[in-house]
C-alpha cells in the first residue's frame, strides 16, 4: 500500500461547531489554500447532549457527529474539496462509558462517520483513546477489516502509550500510519517519554493536538517557569521577525520525527498566520533555548 502524504500542517475540526463569523467553507478553503493537507475530525467533536443543547443539523439523535456533519455538508457543497484533502476522523469515545473499541461498536461508528461526512471512505481512521477492555488482536482484526473493505485507506491511533502502540502493531496486517498525542512547547513529555521514539521506530507520523498548549503559552505567566518560557519565545520571535504562535509551531516542525501540528483556530487570519510558520527554520540554539526554558533545568 502506498503511504499517504500527510503534508506538514493539519487543520483540526474539534471546535468547528462553535459560533463563528466565518463559514465552515471559508475556514476549510483557507487551510487548504495555505498548504494544509490533513483535515482532522472525530465523531465526538461537536458532541451535544440532546437534553442540554441545540443539536447540529445532521448530527445523530444521540448528540454524536456535529463537526463531521458540518464538514460533510461543506464537502457536499463543493465536491472538489474532497480531492484536495486527506480526510481523517476518529472513533472509540462513547459517553458515558467512556471508551468502546469493540468490533461491533467501531463498525457502527465508522458507518455513521461516513454517512455524516458524505463520503464512501476516509483516508485515515484513528482510535481516539485506548479501550482497556478490547483485546489488541481483536482491534487489529477490526481495523484491518476496514482497510480490506475499502472504507479506510490508512490507520492511526491517538493518545496511546508507546507500549500500547507496539502491542497493537504486533497484530496489525496494515501498518499504523500515525499517532496523535498532545505535543507543544508546554506539553513536552513526548520528547522524552518514548512517544516520539516509537513513532521513529515504527515509521509513524506524529500528529500534535493542542500544538499551542491550548493558549497556555500566551497567558499572563503565573509561575517562574512560564515566565521563562514566554521570555524565550519573545527572544526567538524577535530574531525571526515572527509571532509567538509561529515560533511555538516552528519548534514542533523542527523536530526530526516530522511532527504535524493540528491547528485548531477557527479564525481565517490565524489559520494563515499558522501556515506561515512553515517558513521559519529554527537553529539548534533556538530550539534548545526554548526546550530548556520549558524543562526548567539544563539538559543532563
Amino acid at each position: 500500500m502506498k503511504k499517504l502524504n500527510l503534508g506538514r500542517m493539519a487543520y483540526g475540526c474539534w471546535r468547528l461547531t462553535e459560533p463563528n463569523e466565518s463559514s465552515v467553507q471559508h475556514r476549510i478553503h483557507t487551510a487548504l489554500d495555505m498548504g494544509f493537507k490533513l483535515i482532522d475530525t472525530a465523531d465526538i467533536y461537536g458532541f451535544t447532549d440532546p437534553e442540554r443543547g441545540v443539536m447540529i443539523n445532521g448530527a445523530d439523535p444521540d448528540g454524536f457527529g456535529g463537526a463531521e456533519a458540518l464538514l460533510g455538508d461543506c464537502i457536499a457543497r463543493d465536491p472538489a474539496l474532497r480531492d484536495r484533502m486527506i480526510l481523517a476522523t476518529k472513533g472509540g469515545i462513547r459517553p458515558p462509558l467512556p471508551y468502546d473499541s469493540s468490533q461491533h461498536y467501531l463498525t457502527q461508528a465508522l458507518e455513521a462517520s461516513l454517512k455524516r461526512l458524505r463520503t464512501n471512505y476516509v483516508d485515515l481512521y484513528q482510535i481516539h483513546r485506548p479501550d482497556l477492555l478490547t483485546d489488541y488482536a481483536a482491534l487489529a482484526e477490526t481495523l484491518d477489516g476496514f482497510v480490506i473493505a475499502g472504507k479506510v485507506r490508512a490507520l492511526g491511533v491517538s493518545n496511546f502509550t508507546p507500549h500500547q502502540i507496539r502491542a497493537l502493531s504486533a497484530h496489525l496486517k496494515t501498518p499504523l500510519l500515525s499517532h496523535q498525542p498532545e505535543i507543544s512547547l508546554w506539553a513536552t513529555e513526548s520528547f522524552e517519554d518514548g512517544t516520539l521514539d516509537i513513532c521513529a521506530e515504527l515509521g509513524l507520523t506524529p500528529l500534535a493536538w493542542s500544538p499551542l498548549g491550548s493558549g497556555a503559552l500566551f497567558r499572563t505567566p503565573d509561575t517562574k517557569q512560564m515566565k521563562a518560557v514566554q521570555e524565550a519565545l519573545d527572544d526567538c520571535a524577535v530574531r525571526h521577525d515572527a509571532t509567538l504562535s509561529q515560533i511555538a509551531l516552528a519548534f514542533l516542525l523542527a523536530h526530526p520525527s516530522g511532527i504535524i501540528p493540528i491547528i485548531g483556530t477557527q479564525t481565517p487570519t490565524r489559520i494563515k498566520e499558522a501556515g506561515s510558520a512553515l517558513e521559519i527554520k529554527l537553529s539548534r540554539e533556538d530550539w534548545y533555548a526554548l526546550y530548556i526554558a520549558r524543562r526548567g533545568e539544563p539538559m543532563p
